[in-house]
């Protein structure tokens, strides 16, 4: 059965962590009802699986909605069962936070407590705003230097967009691009230098997968085994790399609030709002659907249309 799950999971092109989360919650939900077949399974059943994650797992609420929708998908996509209950079952409610929000100092101060390839990445997330695995992500391709843009591909809801390229880590990532071909060059000397492509590109254009232009703009140090073929390509920074050195740059600035790559995105969007930029330029630059997940920042800042001062302050 958790074959049929993963071969329906690549079918629908979803995400390797999707492909790996959703069998290990489908399993456990097996195991928590004594290895019966779902079909023996009901409402009262997946209702208890997932309060006893939330009172003895003490799971936090998204975590508890994965694994809703990996049995969701279990009976809907997998076993083809359409049950009335499935309408029924009530995700729980994800708590509202404020975002944690550096102050310009303390980015200035973090970013100098960086080196290497792993300041060129943190500068580039908070310059830009994108999100960490929109920055591993990156292709030779995808910066245009002539341009000053940068294309974001498959972004999150499987979106693309162009967002500025600052000219201040243009230098920067020429010489990140430089170091790529460099290495490529020897790769392909030796008869590697094959990259992942998406969406079977890789038998579409033969020769794409060895081309400078797909390369990742921010490689492994080592070559990686793809776990659907079992083919060894070169793979993006693993995302793990950039949050120790975050954590280590954090101890080292004296900094006393969680820092994480998505701090530094949530400080760009505050820091352009703090400047004046109105809340649509905001929404375009981190790529939000839905300008009310933007007006969070409005918050933030504690000077929104709805902001109040204190008598004293007045």
């Amino acid at each position: 059965m958790l074959e049929r799950v993963v071969k329906r999971l690549r079918v629908g092109h979803y995400s390797l962590r999707t492909e790996r989360a959703y069998p290990g919650w489908i399993r456990s939900f097996i195991l928590a009802n004594g290895k019966r077949h779902p079909r023996e399974l009901g409402a009262t059943h997946v209702e208890a699986f997932l309060t006893r994650l939330a009172v003895e797992g003490h799971v936090a609420a998204s975590t508890q909605n994965q694994a809703l929708s990996a049995i969701l998908f279990l009976y809907r996509d997998v076993l083809g069962m359409k049950l009335a209950w499935m309408d029924d079952v009530v995700r729980a409610k994800r708590p509202r936070r404020i975002p944690t929000v550096l102050s310009q100092a303390e980015v200035r101060t973090l970013l100098a407590n960086m080196e290497g390839r792993m300041a060129v990445l943190a500068r580039l997330l908070y310059d830009t705003g994108i999100r960490l695995m929109e920055g591993v992500r990156l292709r030779v391709k995808d910066v245009d230097f002539a341009r000053n843009e940068i294309t974001v591909r498959e972004g999150k809801g499987g979106k693309d967009r162009r967002t500025v390229l600052p000219a201040s880590r243009a230098p920067a990532l020429q010489a990140e691009v430089e170091r790529v071909h460099v290495l490529h060059q020897c790769d392909l000397g030796r008869g590697a230098g094959e990259v992942w492509l998406p969406h079977a590109l890789s038998r579409k254009y033969p020769g794409a997968a060895r081309e400078l232009g797909w390369q990742y703009l921010f490689p492994a140090r080592n070559l990686s085994l793809d776990p659907r073929d079992g083919h060894g390509r070169w793979h993006h920074l693993d995302e793990a790399t950039l949050s120790r050195a975050l954590k280590r740059a954090q101890r080292s600035a004296g900094i006393h609030k969680p820092v994480t790559a998505h701090a530094l995105r949530h400080s760009f969007a505050t820091h352009l709002s703090e400047a004046g930029y109105d809340i649509r330029t905001v929404q375009e630059r981190l790529g939000h659907t839905d300008v009310a997940t933007t007006q969070v920042y409005t918050h933030v800042l504690n000077r929104g249309a709805g902001a109040v001062l204190s008598p004293l302050d007045r």
